[in-house]
């Protein structure tokens, strides 16, 4: 007689038929350290799919985490994200001690709802890993402008890198955007970019070189994320550059001056940098020297002046010329409108 135990024997044997065993501890443990911390049902809901096994779980998870961060992102597409914060990463800022260095960094808007998310470590820890992606992966230019605007699009499908190694972070960009969204609830959005990479100059220009700076203002806990903040570059000149440069002492000097020209660019009503030898309110080079801590000059152009003489850079007396020039800079606020926001010669 064929009975029902003999068919049931008969069946291939996909599924069991038996309640799933109940996940151990150990094996949540495992799952919460590989996933940085997910949570207790979230671990024991995937290891409950996949039978226990952990890869498969991992795997489960991953999924589970884009359809979540899918759903709640088109939920929240709707609202407004005015809030955020900027964030600079300037990963080679050129001149500098030993030979003649490239240039390397990136600016990047990310945006929120609340400034209260805008405060929270993870949207500042993200902020500062877009901005690391988008220094390292720009291409140099060896003509034009310098600071170049990046797609927001073709940042969004980079590989997140992780800024201690610069290795892939097993992400893009937009998935850990969409990530951080399921975690804070808010609506986070990727505003805009751009990004400055030069070679070192040739050795037969090494009386010329390029420097990068930031300057960030409103910062929370990491303090290259701020409110405000600009990203310029200068040029200096001087037969004397090369032994400047390996100095320590002028590297002091530089930085000093740099934290000034940044309070310059953000703090005064700044358009554009200017013609040194033609007064316009709007120019950088014709700000007044309010933001410098010792002042030897009336305007910015004649702060530079005195200081390249100071340290020797033009040694001729009577030269007008400054021996630093200011290239470029782009200056932001967060949530402002996008046009009028680059400064050039």
């Amino acid at each position: 007689m064929y009975s029902a135990r003999r068919a049931t024997s008969a069946l291939p044997r996909l599924y069991s038929t038996s309640a799933p065993v109940k996940p151990s501890v150990k094996l949540i443990a495992e799952l919460r350290k590989r996933t940085e911390g997910v949570s207790l049902t979230k671990a024991r809901e995937a290891l409950a799919a996949s039978n226990n096994d952990l890869d498969a779980a991992l795997q489960w998870l991953d999924a589970d985490r884009v359809a979540t961060g899918a759903a709640k992102v088109a939920k929240l597409a709707d609202r407004v994200a005015g809030q955020g914060l900027i964030g600079v990463q300037v990963l080679s800022p050129g001149a500098r001690l030993g030979p003649a260095g490239a240039v390397r960094a990136a600016m990047v808007e990310l945006n929120c709802e609340t400034d209260f998310v805008a405060r929270n470590d993870l949207f500042g820890k993200l902020l500062s890993d877009i901005a690391h992606t988008a220094a390292y992966l720009v291409e140099p230019k060896a003509d034009g402008t310098f600071i170049q605007s990046l797609s927001v699009d073709q940042l969004n499908d980079a590989p997140l890198l992780d800024p201690a190694t610069s290795a892939p972070a097993h992400t893009t960009v937009e998935a850990a955007v969409r990530d951080l969204v399921t975690k804070v609830g808010e609506k986070v959005t990727l505003r805009r970019a751009v990004a400055v990479a030069r070679d070192p100059l040739p050795h037969t220009q090494n009386h010329l070189g390029i420097r990068v700076f930031p300057y960030v203002h409103g910062t929370v806990s990491i303090p290259t994320n701020g409110t405000k903040a600009a990203l310029s570059l200068y040029a200096l000149k001087s037969p004397r550059l090369p032994s400047l440069i390996g100095s320590e002492e002028f590297q002091r000097d530089l930085a000093a001056l740099e934290r000034s020209l940044g309070r310059t660019i953000v703090g005064f009503p700044v358009t554009h940098v200017g013609n040194p030898s033609q007064p316009d309110p709007g120019a950088w080079y014709h700000q007044p020297t309010d933001m410098f801590p010792s002042k030897e000059g009336n305007t910015v152009v004649e702060e530079l002046v005195a200081w390249a003489k100071k340290r020797g850079m033009v040694p001729e007396e009577g030269s007008d010329e400054a021996g630093l020039a200011l290239l470029e800079f782009q200056r932001w606020s967060v949530g402002e409108a996008l046009q009028s926001t680059e400064g050039d010669a």
